[in-house]
C-alpha cells in the first residue's frame, strides 16, 4: 500500500477503527437449480466473531446459502468471499480448511471410530502426525463431553452424541468460521438440548458462526443478528429483539406465529 496516497491512508485509518473485520461477504449472489431460482440477489456481510442465525420457511434458500459459502453448492452469479478469498473451484481446498460445517444428518463415516473420524482431515489436510491429530481430537471430544466415546463407532452412539462428535470433528480442523445446517432437526426432542448447549459453549469462545435453525430460544441466547429468508431473498434482518418482538413485515409475523407455537 502506498501510504503517501491520501485515499489509501484514509482507508487504513478507517479500517483500524471500524471494529471487527468482514470475514464473509456475499454480493448479489444468485443460485439456480435448472429453472428454479433458489437465491435471488442475496447480499450479506458477516464480521469476525459474529453469531448469525438464519431462519425461514422450508424452501426459502437457507441451507443453499450456507452450502454456497463453503462451495458445496456452486452459485451462478454474484460473488462470495471468505476472508477476502473468492469462493471458486480453484480456492475450495483453502476455503474448506478455514470453514467448518456441521450437517443435520451427522455425515460421520460409519466404518471409522469417532476418534478416526476426527483425525482423518487434520492428518490429510493439515498434515498432522497421527499422535498430534489424536491428541487434538481427544481434546475436542472432551470439550463436547464425549471423550469416553472416542473408540466407539457412530452407530453405537445416540443421535445427540453423534452430532456432538460431528461438531468435534469440524473443530479438529481449527476453522475460523463454523456453519451449521439445521444441526438439531434430525434429533429426538430430548437430545436437542445437549447439542444446543455445546453450540452455546462454542459461541462463547468468539467463533464466527452461521446457524440455520428453527430453535428460536437458541437464537435469542446467542445471535448477534437474525436473518429471515423468504422466497430466496433476505426478507428481514435485525437483532433477536427486533426480529422476534418487532417484525416489520406481515410475512415474518406469520412465520413467527407458526413456529413459536410449536
Amino acid at each position: 500500500m502506498n501510504i503517501s496516497n491520501p485515499s489509501a491512508t484514509e482507508e487504513l485509518l478507517l479500517s483500524s477503527h471500524s471494529g471487527p473485520a468482514e470475514v464473509i461477504a456475499l454480493r448479489r449472489v444468485n443460485k439456480h437449480y435448472g429453472h428454479h431460482h433458489v437465491l435471488k440477489d442475496v447480499s450479506l456481510s458477516v464480521k469476525s466473531g459474529e453469531k448469525i442465525v438464519i431462519c425461514g420457511p422450508s424452501g426459502s434458500g437457507k441451507s443453499t446459502l450456507i452450502r454456497c459459502i463453503n462451495g458445496l453448492e456452486r452459485h451462478q452469479q454474484g460473488e462470495i468471499t471468505v476472508e477476502g478469498v473468492a469462493v471458486s473451484d480453484r480456492t475450495l481446498r483453502h476455503i474448506r480448511r478455514e470453514v467448518g460445517m456441521v450437517f443435520q444428518s451427522f455425515n460421520l463415516f460409519p466404518h471409522l471410530t469417532i476418534l478416526e473420524n476426527c483425525t482423518l482431515a487434520p492428518m490429510e489436510s493439515r498434515k498432522l502426525s497421527r499422535e498430534e491429530a489424536e491428541a487434538r481430537s481427544l481434546d475436542y471430544l472432551a470439550r463436547v463431553r464425549i471423550s469416553e466415546q472416542a473408540h466407539k463407532y457412530p452407530t453405537q452412539l445416540s443421535g445427540g452424541q453423534q452430532q456432538r462428535a460431528a461438531i468435534a470433528r469440524a473443530l479438529c480442523m481449527q476453522p475460523r468460521i463454523m456453519l451449521f445446517d439445521e444441526p438439531t432437526s434430525a434429533l429426538d426432542p430430548e437430545m436437542i438440548s445437549e447439542v444446543l448447549d455445546t453450540m452455546i459453549e462454542l459461541a462463547s469462545t468468539g467463533m464466527t458462526m452461521l446457524v440455520v435453525t428453527h430453535e428460536m430460544s437458541f437464537a435469542e441466547k446467542i445471535a448477534d443478528r437474525v436473518i429471515f429468508m423468504d422466497g430466496g431473498t433476505v426478507a428481514e434482518e435485525g437483532t433477536p429483539q427486533q426480529i422476534f418482538k418487532q417484525p416489520k413485515t406481515d410475512r415474518l409475523a406469520l412465520f413467527l406465529s407458526r413456529i413459536l407455537t410449536h
